[in-house]
């Protein structure tokens, strides 16, 4: 979602607090801004479209100040152009925020009646006329500030400025994550650890609640209530890592060419190779004791956990329960205090995977959580962590993460088989041989880079595409299509196989591509006969298979993808690639922005 970054420094600072930003680019946004104090005075720079465009005002017009606020929004409550950019400003405050003001409009038409004129159509500006308003009736800036934030309702992160004062920011966080970072007599905040990673590798996060003020000196936490806080000072991990796109177009590009050796890291964190075991985990909860396992997550770590809930019923024969997060968290579940609960997030800060989250605390659950961030929000509210070793994902569509979320779903299967007693050393010994192979295999599925090229210069032509699997491929059709919406803007729908005689089937003309996914199994055959059906009414089909499926297809196909031979449970992971890379190449075919697609967001952190 938006990002945001503050400095309490000894030296200019809009220029710095630009490049900042820049790091927070992959969370997606469609304008951007800073403010700064000079000489007492309040100004700032705002402009539609990405960073470079702000950079060029700040060229064109400098803008002085050694304190600052800055800004990337995606647009909530307002369109996306420069008048609804943050910062936000009412008489002596600046404003920047991240997150949805529920109670905008009661506050808004309030402040309207007292007199209070507003700009924009944003539910931030409410906040900066509240505390304006708190600022008029006597109140000192700290307390104007924290009068207002016991207004408000909603999820928020945010940071306030105040004329004339240039050795504050006042920080707060009720959902979005904000972190401080400290410096040599100056002071940082940060929507997460990279943003501050130019500047220090201290850091403390806010807590839910938390509202803090932020002088070069150092910094004050307090709880809603006003009562001083400590929070935990910690070393990031955020400055070990270059966001760099390196030789590639685009860092999804780098993001996929990188995928056997952060697999490789995240099978090696849960798999012995050398003695051919599962490790031991720290687990929240002991396999074995639990009689069901409830796994939510959103977007695509929503279709890894699809996969996961193969894996963990077929070889574990531990009953899942998968629901997208934003129902999982309304559908009021009944839950047992036998079950265990699986969050998977690459960011740790999903809105609604967190919510699911708390809910499941609330009805006395073990929490696990699978997370590439391990400072999040959802790892230090689980009682355990999983943690995925893809490094930052900068791309807004997950390619990387998603499967490292499956190599480490696939660890936990096979120890949580071992541990009910549902495998014996023999087969644990050769699951773990066989995900050792799939780093060598997906080395070998990225050479089909060319021929998948060559095939997406003619899917760039087309305004739908339907997706079909059976088993895990199923999940792996509803990957590939949501990959090809997300950044060709292509109409795209995954199914079950099964399902294309229940509807879908009305579809298929001479015009419609059917991107099957169709490993040799022992469902292959069944698989042949949805093809016969999509052949038989002039469906184009795109075939990906491995070489045996290739030989024993009886389909014309417009074009058959043979992707490396692989065992059953980690051909999820390897045929994830090819996927991935017809959705790049397209996207790339068709001048889209396949970093920062249109509407999206990289981390998701309101409903």
């Amino acid at each position: 979602m938006c990002g945001i970054v503050g400095i309490v420094g000894r030296s200019p600072v809009a220029p710095l607090i630009v490049d900042a930003l820049k790091r927070l680019e992959y969370r997606g946004y469609d304008s951007a801004g800073v403010a700064t104090i000079s000489e007492g005075q309040l100004g700032r720079r705002r402009a539609e479209g990405k960073l470079v465009n702000l950079e060029r005002k700040i060229i064109d017009d400098p803008l002085a100040g050694n304190i600052g606020i800055g800004h990337t929004r995606w647009a909530t409550h307002g369109v996306p152009n420069e008048t609804n950019a943050h910062p936000h400003f009412s008489e002596n405050v600046a404003i920047v925020h991240n997150g949805i003001i529920e109670n905008f409009a009661e506050l808004r038409a309030t402040l309207i009646a007292d007199g209070y004129v507003f700009s924009s159509q944003t539910d931030t500006e409410v906040v900066a006329h509240l505390i304006s308003r708190e600022l008029a009736s006597g109140l000192a800036p700290v307390e104007a500030a924290h009068s207002a934030l016991l207004k408000l309702q909603g999820a928020f992160a945010l940071a306030i400025m105040f004329r004339g004062d240039e050795d504050m920011i006042v920080a707060a966080r009720n959902g979005p994550p904000l972190a401080v970072g400290y410096g040599d007599g100056e002071m940082y905040l940060g929507s997460d650890a990279i943003a501050l990673a130019p500047f220090t590798n201290a850091i403390t996060y806010l807590e839910d609640g938390d509202w803090a003020i932020v002088r070069h000196g150092g910094v004050e936490i307090f709880d809603l209530e006003g009562n001083r806080v400590e929070r935990r000072r910690q070393q990031s991990i955020g400055t070990s890592y270059m966001v760099d796109k390196g030789n590639y177009r685009h860092f999804m590009e780098k993001e996929i060419y990188e995928q056997p050796e952060v697999i490789s890291h995240s099978l090696a964190h849960y798999l012995d190779f050398a003695n051919g075991t599962a490790r031991k985990l720290d687990a929240p909860f002991d396999f074995a004791k639990i009689d069901r396992l409830a796994i939510a997550a959103c977007g695509t770590a929503y279709l890894a956990g699809m996969i996961g809930k193969y894996w963990f019923e077929r070889l574990a024969r531990l009953p899942v329960d998968i629901d997208v997060a934003s129902e999982f968290r309304y559908r009021e579940m009944p839950l047992s205090s036998n079950d265990g609960a699986l969050f998977i997030s690459q960011s740790g800060e999903t809105a609604d995977t967190l919510a699911s989250l708390r809910y499941c605390r609330q009805q006395g659950l073990k929490i696990g959580a699978v997370v590439n961030v391990r400072e999040s929000t959802i790892a230090r509210e689980s009682d355990g962590t999983f943690p995925t070793l893809a490094g930052p994902e900068i791309g807004v569509a997950s390619t990387k993460a998603f499967t490292c979320q499956l190599a480490v779903l696939a660890s936990l299967a096979v120890r949580a088989a071992a541990e009910r007693g549902h495998i014996d050393a023999e087969r644990e010994r050769e699951l773990v041989r066989e995900l050792s192979e799939t780093p060598k295999l997906a080395n070998h599925a990225l050479k089909l880079a060319p021929q998948i090229e060559k095939l997406a210069r003619e899917l760039a032509h087309v305004k739908h595409v339907l997706y079909l699997g059976r088993d895990t491929s199923y999940p792996l059709a509803l990957e590939g299509a949501l990959k090809l919406k997300e950044i060709s803007y292509i109409h795209a729908e995954g199914y079950a196989a099964g399902e294309l005689k229940h509807g879908p089937i009305a579809l298929i003309d001479e015009n419609m591509p059917v991107v099957v996914i169709a490993p040799y199994d022992h469902i292959f055959e069944k698989t042949v006969s949805n093809m016969q059906e999509v052949a038989a009414r002039g469906g184009k089909i795109i075939l990906i298979t491995d070489a045996k499926g290739a030989a024993h297809s009886t389909v014309a196909t417009l074009d058959t993808i043979i992707v490396p031979d692989a065992p059953d449970i980690a051909a999820p992971i390897i045929y994830a690639l090819p996927l991935q890379m017809l959705a790049y190449y397209t996207a790339v075919f068709m001048g889209t922005d396949v970093d920062q697609p249109r509407n999206l967001a990289k981390s998701v952190t309101v409903e």
